[in-house]
């Protein structure tokens, strides 16, 4: 480890000047000799690597029959199916920049985008298509909306543009540094902000983190619960599957315990990506397999950092460990992660190789070990920017340097705790509250599910914390528990961070990667 946190050990990437994503992807597999192997397996479809190979190149054809230029937008609202991937590479080898976008927004999210990005064509399934409509109404871009599946009148049939169009399709002339697609940020904090991610950008991920980190090879079978329009599912499920020439079985459905179960149960993945709270939930499903039942040999956990407890009590269950990770949508993927054999449940690990961590205080000044600072990033795969939103993009790309907007510290070993998130930290007596921390120890509690805290005034107006709290199922909440609860954490922390409040609730606030929206239960409070 480096003084500056980064990893000394970096794979050396060779990206050619000239360089197309997609074309990348498909020809290493099909010079390898994979063109009859399964790629791709959705619910209903499923593609060998020939067949996605071709149905890509339809995709170019179709696009660009539809006048689609090289350089501009294409909005894919897709379910996790054999169609997302072709649309979205086809886009790419066009030379045409796919959004890929968040399935569960309302209309007046996509309506923003739709405008904001000038996207010509969209690409939606037939199911979030009345979801769309009332979005498509006044929008001067956009010229063509091409359904996947049932197709209603007046509307492209993604199935036919792809019957008519040819089975081979040239790739477009792009560089390693061309706008390759982009990612819309959550938008928790303000509009959406779509994040633009270059051709290099995919294959740098699988090379740094995939391949040496979660060493994933081509034998593996790959589920992701986080969705392909993630930045996190979007690696998870597509490029580091197709980096090895592995296989990804895609689920269109929500990814509830039971839906995750049958997964991993029937198609017998052997790595898996989740989230904290779905891991959460399914260490409380009575249904959960038993250590040796299922296949996986790796198990992943980012979008919000993972409690120790959970990560244990995962481990000891199925006998696999979750490797505890940190991305972004700016970065694309996990830039700090714990390493096989070498886990430390309660931290996010350690610097992927390659990139280069450094936790600075308000005043811009580092941190000694120990103390809590913001965690900034550096590394190839960080984007060129927010499109038009120069304000936005001065204040999170600093140079090489990327901010993330977490609160992180770090040990004498060079791991590294996550805090909370920078709006989301506490000052209770003058020293920072990590919610995070809490919501941790609270969990450890037996009846406790899902934890949240937030900050909130007492009577003489200072800031102490506040817990929601769902219990596991057949519990009920009661004074008595919520002294309980209390007790437990002031045995645990530093008796100034216990919650002088605790709220039961049936359930939290979330965005759709589970992160838990602790600002909605900042404005609940105000209300």
């Amino acid at each position: 480890m480096t003084a500056d946190g980064s990893a000394d050990s970096a794979p050396r990437v060779a990206i050619p000047r000239d360089f197309n994503a997609a074309v990348d992807l498909l020809d290493r597999n099909m010079a390898a000799g994979r063109g009859n192997k399964l790629a791709f397996v959705d619910d209903r479809n499923s593609l060998t690597y020939a067949q996605l190979a071709e149905r890509v190149d339809r995709v170019a054809g179709a696009l660009r029959r539809l006048g689609v230029q090289p350089e501009q937008r294409v909005m894919l609202c897709l379910l996790d199916t054999v169609d997302f991937p072709a649309a979205f590479l086809g886009a790419i080898k066009a030379g045409i920049v796919p959004v890929p976008v968040n399935t569960l927004l309302t209309p007046a999210d996509y309506e923003f985008m739709l405008r904001d990005s000038r996207a010509r064509a969209l690409i939606v399934s037939d199911a979030l298509y009345d979801k769309l409509a009332p979005a498509l109404v006044n929008q001067p871009a956009l010229e063509h909306v091409v359904i996947a599946g049932a197709t209603p009148a007046g509307r492209l049939s993604f199935t036919t543009l792809l019957a008519e169009a040819p089975a081979k399709a040239p790739a477009t002339a792009t560089t390693c540094d061309d706008i390759c697609f982009w990612l819309y940020s959550s938008g928790s904090t303000g509009a959406p902000k779509g994040a633009m991610h270059l051709h290099a950008h995919l294959t740098l991920t699988a090379e740094l983190y995939a391949k040496p980190v979660l060493g994933i090879r081509d034998s593996d079978i790959v589920y992701s619960a986080a969705k392909l329009f993630f930045a996190y599912g979007l690696g998870n499920a597509l490029t580091f599957p197709m980096a090895v020439g592995a296989t990804s079985i895609l689920l269109a459905e929500r990814p509830t315990p039971a839906s995750v179960i049958r997964v991993l149960r029937q198609k017998k993945p052997t790595i898996f990506y989740g989230v904290p709270t779905l891991y959460a939930a399914l260490l409380a499903s009575s249904d959960l397999p038993q250590r040796g039942e299922l296949a996986l040999r790796r198990c992943v956990s980012a979008g919000e950092a993972l409690p120790e407890d959970i990560g244990k009590r995962w481990t000891e269950r199925l006998g696999v460990e979750i490797l505890d990770g940190i991305g972004s949508t700016e970065m694309l993927h996990i830039f700090l992660s714990n390493r096989p054999g070498e886990v430390r449940y309660g931290t996010t690990g350690v610097p992927v190789p390659g990139y280069a961590i450094r936790l600075v205080n308000e005043d811009g000044t580092p941190t000694k070990d120990g103390e809590i600072g913001e965690l900034q990033v550096a590394g190839p795969t960080s984007a060129a920017g927010y499109w038009n939103n120069r304000s936005k993009s001065r204040e999170t790309f600093l140079g090489t340097w990327t901010r993330s907007g977490d609160k992180y510290s770090r040990d004498a070993q060079g791991y590294y705790t996550y805090g909370g998130r920078t709006d989301d930290m506490l000052k209770v007596s003058g020293m920072y509250v990590s919610p995070f921390e809490v919501e941790a120890t609270l969990m450890t509690h037996a009846d406790v599910l899902e934890a949240a805290v937030i900050g909130r005034a007492d009577d003489q107006k200072l800031v102490k914390p506040k817990a929601f709290v769902v219990l596991k199922p057949g519990t009920n909440g009661s004074p008595a528990l919520a002294e309980a609860l209390q007790t437990h954490v002031k045995s645990r922390l530093a008796p100034y961070k216990y919650p002088r409040w605790i709220e039961f609730v049936g359930e939290l606030p979330k965005t759709a990667t589970g992160k838990i929206q602790r600002f909605k239960l900042r404005e609940r409070e105000r209300t």
